[in-house]
């Protein structure tokens, strides 16, 4: 009787310590999280930290992995953007939903536009210009990313673009 209790009393502290095993995510910035995943969906991550109960959220583009201690997978969340300089300005996202830059290091206000009076731009080659030249701005800036803050196409005859968004880096 005695073993069949310490038995049962083992597995249940095995099992206890099991549950009570934190995920470890990994962000590009470096730093490890010690948290309890609670769910990953398209954008963003929804965590808590041991022995609270407020639900915390990051983006995705701020994570490089979560390892669940659970069972030991561990799953890419996303890679990480190097941006060395002006030159990389093809690997800048533009992102448009304000969720998706939780967790990333606000940067400095961007701004990308064609010239103006005398340009003979169609839409489509002003709106590639002007994303060209925000992109440029944040690759010098050294950040990966931009959320767009406004975007505007005008003229009559004459097209001009006009894109403003916030650089935003790894923390």
């Amino acid at each position: 009787m005695k073993k069949i209790m310490l038995s049962v009393l083992s597995s249940m502290l095995v099992l206890f310590s099991f549950c009570q095993t934190n995920d470890k995510m990994l962000k590009h910035s470096g730093e490890t999280l010690e948290v309890k995943v609670i769910k990953v969906g398209e954008t963003t991550i929804s965590y808590k930290y041991p022995g609270e109960e407020a639900e915390q959220t990051i983006g995705k583009f701020a994570v490089a992995s979560i390892t669940y201690g659970g069972s030991g997978r561990k799953e890419a969340i996303s890679e990480k953007i190097v941006i060395t300089g002006k030159d990389d300005w093809e690997k800048v996202e533009i992102l448009t939903d304000k969720s998706q830059v939780l967790g990333l290091a606000k940067g400095e206000e961007i701004k990308g536009k064609t010239s103006g009076l005398l340009s003979y731009n169609t839409a489509g080659s002003a709106d590639k210009k002007a994303t060209k030249r925000i992109k440029e701005a944040a690759a010098e800036a050294g950040a990966p990313f931009i959320l767009m803050t406004s975007d505007k196409s005008d003229g009559f005859g004459v097209k001009q673009a006009i894109k403003k968004g916030v650089a935003y880096s790894y923390k």
